[in-house]
Order: C-alpha cells, then structure tokens, then sequence
C-alpha cells in the first residue's frame, strides 16, 4: 500500500482524513503528507490501514525477502482460508494477514506441498485480479521458480471466463513474460518427493502445459476444484 492507495481506501469508505486518522492513530497533517506521497507509510501501518479501511489483501505490504519464508501446508491452508478460497472455507475465522502474491511465491518455493493448497494457486491469481505481477515475477526469478509461476498462471488463464477479460489479459501478458526466462531443466509442482516411477510416468502422461513448463505434474484446470468461484 502505497500514499494513493491509502487515500483511494478512505474515500471509498467515504470518510474525511479526519475521521480515518482518528481511527489510525496519526494526525491529520501526517495522515495528509502520506496520501500526498511526503512520507513513506510504515508497514506497521499500512498492516493496520488494511483492516481499519477494509482495503483489499492485495494492498497489505510485502514483505522483504519473505517469500520464500518456508511454512509448509498447513500454513498455507490457513493463509488461504484467511484469502477466503472455498477450499478451506472451514478453517476460515480471520482476514487476510499476508498479501496473496506472498502467499503464492512462497507456496511455489515449496519442496512438497499436499495437493490440495497446490490446487488453490490458480484460484488465487484468478480471484486477486491486482496483484503486483512484477513483484512476483522478479522475486520467482530470483528463485528459480519461473516455471512453477508461468504453469499457475497458464491454468488460471484456462478457467477464466469471458467476463475475466482484464485479468485474462494480465495473465497472457505475464505469462509471456515469464517465457522468456523459462527454464530448461526439470521440475516438479511442489512435489519434489515423487518416485522415479512417478517421474517416469508424469513424463509420458503430462499435459502440454505442464510439459512446455518442464513440470512433472498431472495437474489440469478442468480438474481444479472452485476454479470458477
């Protein structure tokens, strides 16, 4: 979240500066001078600007060099419950904490993941339309996982609809992007636990995709559940 975000946040909770900056915390000059772009917004309250102004997760900070911050599934299940995926709408209880391009760099940087948080990657692309795509694309680079981002990206491309039409443009636009710098070498989906057997067998039996992304992978978007919600 930046200045203008901040100030984008208040007037669409139709409250003056005053009011926000009341309910922030802050003074009004202050609250001023960081619409205005005078003063960097503190992550500390930019976190408590999401919530007060009820902004979008996508504005919540990134975190530096956090991506990557390995957790496992059960995190991630928690993380996209709090994103509101269907798939865990049973663990679902709090609002979002972390932005969902974080959430999805550091699924992606994962060895094994279970299925089931693999499955709701492409649902988060999909339902966060205004994620910062070049934040993501140079944090996957960084990493290596170009390969994973352009495949999840490809599939959430897939299950868009029609009335998607902008955040389909997006994902054609960065998946180009990401083409550029595919990888050669071989991959799997968070999976990296697989047998040589199912190595083996994911090489003669993959989609295209998952073979153009050099991806050992069975998955496919019209297996995907809530793909569409």
């Amino acid at each position: 979240m930046d200045g203008q975000e901040l100030k984008e946040a208040r007037l669409a909770k139709d409250w003056t500066q005053e009011k926000a900056a009341e309910r922030l915390g802050v003074t009004q000059a202050y609250l001023s001078m960081l619409e205005r772009g005078r003063r960097a917004l503190p992550r500390g309250l930019a976190l408590k600007a999401v919530g007060v102004l009820d902004a979008p997760a996508t504005a919540l900070p990134l975190g530096e060099g956090a991506a990557f911050r390995l957790g496992g599934s059960e995190r991630l299940r928690n993380e996209l419950a709090w994103l509101a995926y269907p798939g865990f709408a049973h663990l679902r209880g709090k609002k979002a904490r972390r932005n969902p391009a974080e959430v999805l760099l550091e699924a992606l940087g994962e060895s094994d993941l279970d299925s089931g948080v693999v499955e709701g990657l492409p649902w988060l692309l999909l339902r966060y339309a205004d994620l910062d795509w070049d934040w993501m694309v140079q944090t996957a680079k960084l990493h290596d996982r170009q390969n994973r981002l352009g495949f999840i990206a490809t599939l959430a491309g897939q299950l868009g609809t029609t009335a998607d039409e902008n955040r389909s443009r997006k994902l054609k636009e960065y998946v180009g992007v990401l083409e550029r710098s595919r990888l050669a070498r071989e991959d799997t989906l968070c999976h990296d636990s697989l047998t040589e057997a199912e190595r083996k067998w994911l090489r003669a039996n993959r989609t295209e995709e998952a073979k153009h992304w050099n991806l050992l992978t069975d998955m496919r978007a019209e297996n995907i559940p809530h793909g569409g919600d």
